[in-house]
């Protein structure tokens, strides 16, 4: 059975560096995970992906030697029961703000007597190139926990959460940890408030000895955070990739706003 090289490397105290799939398309798929990410995460909280297409994903990414994983869209039995059974190798987490919270969906994710996942399934085995049984005997050890801290309530039970068995590592969510911290009359945070939030969860991490990371919008703002210390660091996504690298040839073949009209070319 193959071992996760991802849990590993965050287990070394390596940064490891993914990206997030938001448009479920299968070709790009398999062009990214031939790229060089070390992971890639597809967003079943926020995109429209049905469990056959995410199934078939998982499958793309685990064939061409990368590590699939999901974010789920809520931390319960039913959710991480489904993409692990479809064949992912790991979970993300959203919104745990709470020790309950993150007990739950650790065990979820883990096999009795440690956890209350249930046993079936195929396609989990063979996106690890193991049998069943192999599967069900080492997939405590091989499945990537990974939960989100996205809002000020969970930055106040961080030491408590981080320091949980079966956390593997923790990942800010920048864009609802800043909604998060509106005020009641919807007042927003400074950048400064904001970072100290993020630093207070690399201070803690460190502190109880778990991974940390973050979404970063572009390579050199990831790079910057591996340089603080985060490990578990998402590099913008196939959408932000394909607006960015859209946006820069726009620019180039009318860089003063004239008429865009392709009729002409």
């Amino acid at each position: 059975m193959k071992t996760n090289p991802v849990k590993e490397k965050l287990r070394q105290g390596k940064p490891s560096f993914g990206t997030w799939l938001s448009l479920g398309n299968l070709h790009a798929t398999r062009v990214l995970a031939r790229s060089g990410f070390e992971w890639l995460t597809l967003d079943i909280e926020h995109a429209p992906i049905d469990w056959n297409q995410a199934a078939m994903i998982f499958a793309a990414v685990a064939d061409a030697g990368c590590v699939p994983l999901a974010r789920v869209p809520e931390g319960d039995h039913y959710c991480i029961k489904r993409v692990l059974d479809a064949g992912a190798w790991g979970i993300v987490v959203p919104m745990v703000d709470t020790v309950e919270q993150a007990r739950i969906a650790i065990a979820a994710a883990k096999y009795p007597p440690v956890g209350n996942r249930s046993v079936g399934g195929g396609m989990h085995a063979m996106n690890f190139s193991a049998a069943a049984g192999d599967y069900y005997e080492r997939a405590n050890d091989e499945i990537l926990v990974v939960l989100q801290t996205e809002s000020p309530t969970g930055v106040k039970n961080a030491e408590e959460i981080y320091q949980l068995p079966g956390c593997d590592a923790i990942f800010i969510g920048p864009n609802d940890l800043r909604f998060n911290m509106r005020t009641p009359d919807g007042g927003k945070p400074t950048p400064e408030q904001h970072e100290a939030l993020v630093q207070e969860v690399i201070r803690v991490g460190r502190q109880v000895g778990t991974p940390t990371g973050i979404h970063a919008m572009d390579p050199q703002s990831a790079l910057q955070r591996a340089e603080q210390g985060m490990q578990f660091i998402a590099v913008g996504s196939d959408l932000r990739m394909m607006s960015a690298s859209m946006g820069d040839w726009t620019k180039t073949l009318w860089p003063k706003g004239e008429d865009k009209d392709l009729a002409r070319y």
